[in-house]
């Protein structure tokens, strides 16, 4: 009777080790803040504790790379998406502090805003009893810049904030495609509004203009090249520091907000003022952006040398679309402001601004 002997199996040991993370002692392993970045003040505001590094980044946490990518192998966000460059991009911050709840709280009261002045205007007959030929403006021009901000809030901002590489700058470029996209539509509920309460009032003319006026057509040339523009630094220093002052400055400010009440209209001011405190906030972040890039301590000079050459591509470009748009201020019964007081004003702006940058534009406005 044979017999067999049963062999010891091999079965691998379990071997409990401290996870490597866990073993590790690092700069901030007896902090009591609870956070990986230095506040710009003694303590950390709300925005930063919610803005700073929630989007991680393998150069400052992630020692294994992006955990995500494209197909062509490009991971995350790449730095190259930009000829700027920056010892460190984490430095900016957004100076309006903006973010997620901010951002709904403070359209839910400008929206409340516009809509009690327009309430008011309809019961009191506001409407009926302005100028004819302001109204004209209004139907076409007016409501003509609402594609203007949609064309930036959809298509250039919202492009950006998706290209930047850190998630300060991504929430500042959100919350300015959210404001440009809201009063976009204020304007179109605005001027169906209009339309209801003045008979004659045409409140499709708009379209018109806007695809075939030849007033308007530098200025659609000038967004749908912001569109195109795939640098999402450039595309937003074109806007917020080259076309923002030279066009929607102009044409908001030293236009709409100047002449609308001698025309017996005291709502699209309103209207328009919202946009206009709007565009204030989102230049703030950009101001803030270009100055640290433009004054960077490794990268300053090169990008300041970048910075002049979108000067001479872009600022061409916005001038004439500011041009176009003079024989708007000849269309007034009263004449408040003269265009080229108008465009004084604007150049202003625009010249303060590339100063803050330690940059000039040579060239004849």
């Amino acid at each position: 009777m044979s017999t067999t002997t049963e062999q010891a199996r091999s079965v691998p040991k379990p071997v409990f080790t401290d996870a490597e993370a866990g073993a590790l002692e690092f700069p901030s392993s007896t902090s009591r803040h609870y956070n990986y970045f230095t506040p710009a003040k003694r303590r950390a505001t709300l925005y930063e504790d919610v803005t700073v590094d929630v989007q991680p980044d393998p150069e400052r946490h992630l020692s294994q790379g992006w955990l995500y990518g494209f197909a062509d192998g490009v991971g995350g966000y790449p730095h190259e998406w930009t000829t700027l460059k920056s010892s460190n991009w984490h430095e900016f911050l957004d100076p309006n502090e903006e973010w997620e709840q901010t951002i709904y709280r403070n359209n839910a009261n400008v929206v409340r805003q516009v809509q009690q002045t327009v309430a008011n205007a309809k019961a009191a007959g506001s409407f009926l009893t302005e100028n004819r030929s302001w109204l004209s403006v209004l139907e076409k021009h007016v409501s003509a810049w609402a594609h203007v901000e949609h064309g930036i809030g959809m298509y250039v901002y919202t492009a950006c904030q998706r290209d930047a590489p850190t998630n300060m700058i991504n929430n500042a470029l959100a919350v300015a495609a959210a404001h440009k996209l809201r009063f976009a539509q204020d304007l179109i509920l605005y001027n169906l509004e209009v339309s209801e309460q003045v008979p004659d009032f045409d409140g499709s003319a708009h379209r018109a203009v806007w695809q075939s006026d030849p007033l308007w057509q530098p200025t659609r040339e000038n967004v749908e090249q912001l569109t195109g523009t795939r640098d999402w630094a450039e595309a937003f220093f074109a806007t917020a520091i080259v076309f923002e002052p030279l066009v929607g400055e102009l044409f908001r400010s030293h236009f709409v907000m100047q002449v609308a009440a001698r025309h017996g209209d005291y709502v699209t001011p309103t209207v328009i003022g919202v946009g206009e405190a709007d565009a204030g906030r989102d230049r703030a972040g950009a101001r803030r952006l270009f100055s640290l890039l433009a004054n960077d301590p490794e990268y300053g000079a090169a990008n300041r040398a970048v910075m002049t050459n979108w000067l001479a591509a872009w600022v061409p470009r916005s001038v004439a679309a500011g041009r176009g748009l003079q024989p708007i201020w000849s269309q007034l019964s009263e004449k408040v402001l003269t265009f080229d007081e108008s465009m004084r004003r604007a150049k202003t702006t625009f010249t303060d601004l590339l100063s803050e940058f330690g940059l000039t534009y040579d060239k004849e406005l």
